[in-house]
């Protein structure tokens, strides 16, 4: 989530562009504080659940009558179909242009984890075949300079290995062992060696000593003792002693030699000079890197002298190094740290003659990710998320930009987040991931001249015979303020406009973040249950502009509330949306505002608040990135501004609440901790409100991680909506109070 400081722990949850609560990990009118109650639920008593509580491992395995009749049809798209999806990760062109090696993702029904395989196709759409086969899960493929050979990283067995495959026999073996996981691997010009990051363990000296226990006894395991600021992270756990650093091993074998020192972590991936003397790479070296998280420079590193530089030193994170192919001018990403919640991520060329440092495009309000140049060095190809949809631009190194493509994405499986995958050839053609709402990631290509090509259709054995829902954008105004808002509506397989759909929002994360076009396993599961679906880009999403984002800065949740009740009564105006059956839900940020609407309306039948954060105050002390959220989400620290934090906090609207909810949340979240929905919870059950907590074991913020896990967590949701039908008839009040916002 935060890449600035652990990019090798955490992935791609927070970008550069701003902060997040979720990847993916990713809204109100005023804020107030507590109110008196004003009821205690919605709707008669209802029926214990219809699928297995979250303590049950395996799940139900005795479906109830409506639960076999809602997905007995094979041609709709049903929760066992999530084990047979796959989507495309890491495409990689061969230096001659003819090839593209990727990452073929699926998932394994028998243990419950997705597995990762080696694939190639012709850029001609031609010749799709397996490259590595075996026991094992195999990722980030690298051909090296002159094609002959292929680098890739292996997990068997818990430990990952650097291994090498030689393409003219299919011959391969692995060149590193290992005691830690190597990440970031690349090539140096000439092919000779291969640099890579990795953790190097560290143990500091005991606090106290305990006596020697005696022989065969069986003691408790010692205390664990913490003096850093981040000690822990989400999906990951307790941080190990250590830091990451730079290595090279010599492509034929041998003994990793570690190039960089210090208490420091150096993540991303490092770029060779074309000399292959040096390194350029980034890194966060400062004193207090705990406190700066938006502190990286980029460095460069002599191999032999072990000499390092400072290329940049501003404040404000310097990253993804690109160097152009006479290696003159040197390529990245970052922005200059003013505070703000959200910032744009700008592109930067340094002429390394000169010195001297330009921005290509300053007009591009956008956050630019994974600048790589053309092979004449005469630009490079970038990528940017705009209205939902990310781009594929080629800019001039005059600071022309032109769009070549879209749809780039579909890595997020549950929802439609943005991401995506892209590398530029020897010959100038570009690989990337593309998505739609039909599919999620594929291959597709990109040469000049021509209109991007799709390559690959890995889910046509699973989408060629059913139907899916089908999605619509459309533009709304916000009541607050006319601001216009991009939102999207799902309509069920078969949909009739004669017919009356109940209809859920569901609200991203992030708060910095975006919904788009994409595929969405879930929203599609909602749909073929019988639900429209509209999701929306409220106020503070990514996407559009950096003043957008920003009209959340000090004030989330905040009129981002007004934005998504904009939005619904815009869904209902169409006619065939129930306004009797409305349902909410959302994760993460999502979870912070489904919490807040509830607190501010009575219109949702039901809400389902997924890892939410309830009560600032505590999650800035608990969540793994205090530095950040209280840097940059807030005018000051908790203590300081107490009041600012509770009347943010949908704690502070808890006396409102009559909805039906439901907590849910992994047990071993700590982005958003369990505590924050364990408070809602408690108070919810003190107030006498219909409530419920679902606890995912073994699950992080990344609560659908696991096939079983996604399953999960769509078919409680539902369950739950199933529980509070349409009001009773005659009940002449639920519209009124649905339409009067507390």
């Amino acid at each position: 989530m935060v890449r600035p400081v652990l990019q090798s722990l955490l992935g791609p949850l927070l970008g550069l562009s701003g902060l997040a609560l979720a990847a993916c990990t990713p809204a109100a009118s005023q804020p107030g504080g507590p109110r008196a109650p004003v009821g205690t639920s919605l709707g008669p008593p209802a029926p214990a659940l219809s699928v297995a509580p979250a303590h049950a491992a395996g799940g139900s395995d005795q479906p109830t009558a409506a639960e076999s009749t809602r997905w007995s049809n094979p041609a709709l798209f049903r929760p066992r179909d999530i084990f047979e999806l796959e989507w495309a990760s890491e495409p990689r062109i061969s230096p001659d242009g003819r090839r593209v090696v990727y990452v073929r993702n699926s998932m394994d029904i028998m243990t419950d984890r997705r597995r990762q395989r080696l694939w190639s196709i012709g850029t001609d759409g031609s010749d799709h075949r397996p490259v590595r086969t075996g026991a094992g899960d195999c990722a980030s493929p690298r051909f090296s300079p002159n094609g002959d050979r292929l680098l890739y990283v292996c997990r068997r067995d818990g430990r990952a290995q650097i291994e090498l495959m030689w393409l003219d026999t299919g011959q391969h073996a692995a060149i590193t062992h290992l005691t830690e996981n190597p990440n970031n691997v690349t090539w140096s010009p000439d092919g000779a060696q291969i640099a890579f990051t990795m953790r190097v363990p560290s143990t500091a000296a005991p606090l106290a000593t305990l006596p020697k226990a005696p022989e065969g006894a069986s003691w408790a395991p010692p205390p664990r003792v913490i003096d850093e600021l981040l000690y822990r992270v989400d999906g990951v756990g307790y941080l190990p002693g250590g830091y990451t650093h730079v290595f090279v091993v010599p492509a034929e074998g041998g003994s990793p030699r570690q190039v960089t020192s210090g208490d420091f972590h150096h993540n991303g991936t490092p770029v060779f000079t074309p000399d292959g003397r040096s390194l350029v790479l980034s890194a966060n070296r400062h004193p207090d890197w705990q406190h700066r998280p938006y502190g990286s420079e980029l460095y460069q590193l002599d191999l032999d002298t072990g000499a390092l530089v400072a290329l940049t030193s501003r404040d404000g994170p310097d990253q993804a190094p690109a160097l152009s192919p006479d290696g003159r001018y040197l390529a990245y990403v970052g922005f200059d740290d003013t505070r703000q919640s959200y910032r744009v991520r700008r592109l930067y060329v340094l002429d390394r003659q000169s010195g001297s440092t330009r921005e290509l495009l300053p007009d591009l309000d956008r956050s630019v990710s994974e600048p790589q140049w053309a092979p004449d060095g005469s630009g490079l190809f970038v990528r940017y998320d705009d209205r939902g949809n990310t781009k594929l631009a080629r800019v001039g190194v005059e600071g022309r930009h032109q769009v070549v493509a879209a749809d780039l994405g579909g890595l997020s499986l549950g929802r439609p987040y943005s991401g995506a995958h892209m590398s530029v050839g020897n010959s100038g053609l570009v690989a990337f991931t593309t998505t739609r709402p039909d599919h999620p990631a594929d291959v597709a290509v990109y040469r000049a001249g021509s209109a991007p090509r799709r390559l690959t259709d890995l889910n046509r054995d699973v989408f060629g015979h059913k139907r899916l829902a089908q999605v619509e954008s459309f533009w709304i105004e916000s009541a607050h303020d006319g601001q216009k808002i991009q939102a999207w509506l799902m309509t069920p397989p078969g949909f009739d406009q004669g017919q009356k759909y109940p209809l859920i929002l569901e609200i991203h994360g992030g708060p910095f973040a975006n919904y788009g076009d994409r595929f969405s396993a879930e929203c599609q599961l909602y749909a073929a249950a019988g639900y429209a679906v509209l999701y929306v880009n409220p106020r503070g999403s990514t996407s559009y502009g950096e003043a957008f984002g920003n009209l959340i800065h000090h004030a989330y949740p905040g009129r981002d509330y007004d934005d998504l009740m904009s939005a619904v009564d815009a869904a209902v105006e169409r006619g065939f949306i129930d306004p009797e059956r409305l349902y909410v839900t959302g994760g993460s940020g999502g979870g912070v505002l489904t919490s807040w609407i509830i607190g501010k309306t009575e219109r949702f039948r039901a809400a389902v608040v997924a890892k939410p954060v309830i009560n600032w105050l505590s999650f800035v002390l608990t969540a793994d990135f205090a530095s950040l959220f209280a840097g940059y989400w807030f005018p000051g620290l908790p203590w300081e501004h107490p009041e600012h934090y509770y009347e943010r906090s949908p704690i502070s609207l808890v006396g409102n609440v009559t909805t039906p909810t439901m907590l849910l949340t992994g047990e071993n979240d700590y982005r958003t901790p369990m505590s924050e929905s364990e408070q809602y919870y408690q108070a919810l059950k003190l107030r006498k409100v219909d409530a419920v907590l679902v606890r995912i074991p073994g699950a992080s913020h990344g609560i659908a991680r696991r096939p079983s896990q996604l399953m999960a967590k769509v078919l409680h949701i539902l369950a739950w909506f199933d529980r509070y039908p349409a009001p009773p008839a005659g009940d002449a009040n639920a519209s009124a109070r649905a339409a009067t916002p507390r």
